[in-house]
């Protein structure tokens, strides 16, 4: 068909016109084809980059190399200004380089810069151990953002303890934030291993080794560790014993080192003899340990332990919205998250645990309705369960404590009656006994060790919430009356922390008046002078609370005020001051908190090479497959528990 776009005849209609070249406008529309090459792009870049090997239509040269030697590096502007705003900028503004061919590139490995500009017109880049900081110095230079991450990653998939001071200081000198911080880190969870013969280690600069010695984030099992390594940096130059010796040596927090070891290896080196700064460091160590009661005045970044230094709490047991967890909860310090460690074998709150000769023990409670007898013990050193000898009553709400060698049961309920009974455990005969009997019978009470004695706090006798406070005298074999708390606190917690008695939240009620009232303060106890006093408030008031006592610092766990709870608060008896922690994985009332020390389940030498995540194989061990009965001969057939399901569960923490 052919088109003649000529005037329009005299015989055609003008409109007529119009329309029918609109008409073959469109129809030779119809007839338009577009061309698309999916491989376009690739095929392109592909020639340009052959383009650049064979030098052809190249616009600018870098000229790099060390010394005399240099490497010519040909190159098109437009493909290497893609790079980076670094090669646009130079490119492009007023600069000399904008005008000039051969552009001068000093400090940089002419292999790195010509595969960074390889990778402008490819789009890969070959990185490994022998090439890496090479590229990544390059790419940092010239605002790579890409090749410098790449780069930081695979370095940090490298780092081990033989390496990662180097790779820290690299980081450091280039700026390179994330490598810095995940190398530092890399330093402070490795602490053990690196300072084995490494001549990283030894070679560290005054300065790196106070930065390191400063940190509370070291991964060491004791303080000894921390010394011995010190101790072998100083040894590695002779020069280093100078007038600077001692701020490092300050550094070092000797008032939490072993008693032993500081006389033994510390107060006897020579280094240390013939300054008197450290001379003075040492005499201060030694004023702290033999007068313990003027601690509280003594404070300094050296009695302030390292968080790996804290051990770990253990949170355990309780009832939650259901049946009540058998699972065990682990508190990292360093890391400051709770990770699930483990199962208790019977379903147990309202029950009792202490640590006793690197056992834990495991006493009583309840398991839905019925009242328990059974104990449980976890061995520290075998890693293993077994069922311990059972109680001569059953008993839920009760305390612990112990003192030398045996523990004590207190007080409680057996499922018929509120008890004030004792009972005794000796683990040289593995047998319990009863002693002398409490004034008052206690149930939900609250038991804590001070000074020799044992104290109950607190609880409820039946008819009301108590205000007692009875301390226990093994000597004896005497209960005597103590001051009254200025409230009533049944389902109260209760420890021993910087030479006082604390008693926290717990609920109010009498025989007059049967409303529950639950409390958001706590009490201190002062034996010096038999006296209560009230202490700062909680965030919410609540009872039946887990607490324990870490390095001068309360701690308490999960709890109730009206349902159950998963807080975690630390409380600062310097500072009369409460502050939140992070929550449990499990919300936990009537649960036990404890406190494993890395003494407990250290089974080598301050200096062994083992991290504290190998020294012990942690509670999840705590399962029914590793769990063992004890030689009959030893313990009695199980009481039987009278307590049946006739107590009706009406609220968390029995009347």
């Amino acid at each position: 068909m052919a088109f003649t776009f000529g005037a329009p005849t005299s015989t055609v209609d003008s409109d007529d016109y119009v329309s029918s070249i609109i008409t073959m406008s469109d129809r030779y529309d119809e007839q338009q084809q577009h061309v698309t090459i999916s491989d376009h792009a690739t095929r392109t870049v592909s020639k340009i980059a052959s383009y650049f090997r064979q030098g052809f239509l190249c616009d600018v040269v870098f000229v790099c190399g060390h010394g005399h030697i240099k490497q010519r590096i040909a190159a098109h502007r437009l493909v290497v200004a893609t790079l980076s705003d670094y090669f646009r900028a130079m490119f492009e503004s007023n600069m000399l380089e904008t005008k000039q061919r051969e552009i001068v590139i000093n400090d940089i490995d002419p292999d790195a810069l010509e595969k960074l500009i390889l990778y402008a017109y490819e789009g890969r880049l070959e990185i490994h151990q022998d090439n890496v900081t090479n590229v990544l110095r390059a790419a940092h230079l010239f605002n790579i953002s890409e090749i410098v991450e790449t780069c930081c990653k695979y370095i940090e998939k490298q780092l081990h303890p033989s390496n990662c001071l180097g790779i820290h200081k690299f980081a450091l000198q280039h700026d390179l934030d994330e490598l810095t911080k995940t190398s530092w880190n890399y330093v402070l969870e490795h602490f053990t291993d690196l300072i084995q013969n490494n001549h990283e280690f030894f070679e560290l600069s005054f300065d790196e080794l106070k930065q390191l010695l400063i940190s509370d984030e070291i991964n060491v099992q004791c303080e000894e560790i921390v010394f011995e390594a010190f101790l072998s940096w100083i040894d590695y130059d002779q020069k280093r014993r100078s007038d600077r010796l001692a701020q490092l040596f300050g550094l070092i927090k000797l008032p939490l080192i072993n008693k032993k070891y500081l006389t033994d290896h510390i107060d006897t080196n020579q280094a240390f003899k013939d300054d008197p700064l450290c001379q003075m460091l040492i005499v201060e160590t030694m004023r702290y340990h033999l007068a313990p009661e003027k601690r509280s005045a003594m404070q300094s970044i050296r009695t302030k332990p390292r968080k790996a230094t804290l051990g770990s709490l253990y949170c355990l047991g309780g009832m939650d919205t259901t049946k009540g967890p058998q699972t065990i909860e682990r508190y990292d310090f360093r890391t400051r998250s709770w990770q699930l460690d483990g199962h208790l074998n019977t379903r147990r709150w309202q029950f009792a645990c202490v640590i006793l000769n690197k056992k834990l023990y495991v006493c009583g409670g309840r398991d839905g309705l019925k009242t328990l007898n059974s104990t449980e013990l976890f061995d520290f050193q075998k890693k293993t369960w077994n069922v311990g000898p059972p109680m001569l009553t059953n008993r839920h709400g009760l305390g612990v404590g112990c003192i030398g060698g045996p523990l004590y049961a207190i007080g409680g309920h057996d499922g018929w009656s509120f008890l004030s009974t004792v009972e005794r455990f000796d683990p040289e005969t593995c047998a319990w006994s009863y002693v002398s009997s409490m004034a008052n019978v206690r149930c939900s009470l609250g038991v804590a060790v001070l000074e020799n004695r044992i104290y109950a706090v607190g609880g409820r006798d039946g008819a009301a919430g108590l205000r007692e406070t009875e301390s226990y005298d093994p000597h004896t074999n005497r209960w005597s009356p103590c001051a009254p708390m200025q409230k009533r606190r049944g389902g109260v917690a209760v420890a021993a922390c910087n030479g006082f008695l604390f008693a926290i939240g717990g609920h109010e009620s009498s025989a007059t008046n049967k409303c529950t009232v639950r409390h958001d303060d706590g009490e201190r106890y002062d034996s010096r002078c038999d006296q209560w006093t009230l202490i700062t408030s909680l965030n919410r008031p609540k009872e039946a609370l887990a607490i324990t006592t870490v390095s001068d610092k309360l701690y308490i766990a999960g709890g109730f005020d009206g349902k159950v709870l998963d807080e975690v608060e630390q409380y600062d008896p310097d500072l009369d001051q409460w502050i939140k922690c992070p929550t449990l994985g499990t919300k936990r009332a009537g649960a036990c908190l404890i406190h494993v020390p890395n003494s407990i389940r250290q089974s080598s030498s301050p200096t062994s090479s083992s991290s504290s995540s190998h020294s012990f194989s942690s509670l999840s061990t705590l399962t029914s497959s590793s769990y063992t009965l004890s030689s009959s001969n030893l313990f009695a057939k199980r009481n039987k528990d009278v307590s049946a399901s006739c107590h009706q569960l009406s609220r968390l923490v029995l009347s």
